[in-house]
């Protein structure tokens, strides 16, 4: 059964993919889909990492270490940072945090 499970879901994102990939030009240009294509995976990398911020498993938590790394992120990115230095920003405080012994 597990593996029907992996075979369904692998054939599904190669349709989806493929669906990606055989979409009409001009069904792409509309300002829409474009806005719509720019906004998706910002919005779901947005996601990702908040949901990856305070959850542990299917329990909410507040680990400092974390939201701090997080918040040293957001100012980063206020200040215009290159998205690599974010990165380290926020690793660099996370570990610091959790150095110091904080959460």
């Amino acid at each position: 059964m597990l593996w029907l499970a992996v075979l369904v879901t692998g054939l599904g994102c190669y349709l989806l993919k493929y669906a990606g990939l055989a979409a009409p030009r001009a069904l792409l240009e509309r300002p829409l889909v474009r806005r719509f294509a720019t906004a998706v995976p910002v919005a779901l990398l947005a996601a990702l990492i908040a949901l990856q911020s305070v959850a542990e498993g299917n329990h909410l938590v507040v680990d400092l270490p974390r939201l701090g790394g997080m918040a040293a992120a957001v100012v980063a990115l206020l200040l215009r940072a290159p998205f690599l230095l974010v990165l380290v920003v926020a690793a660099a405080t996370t570990a610091g945090l959790r150095a110091l012994g904080v959460g």
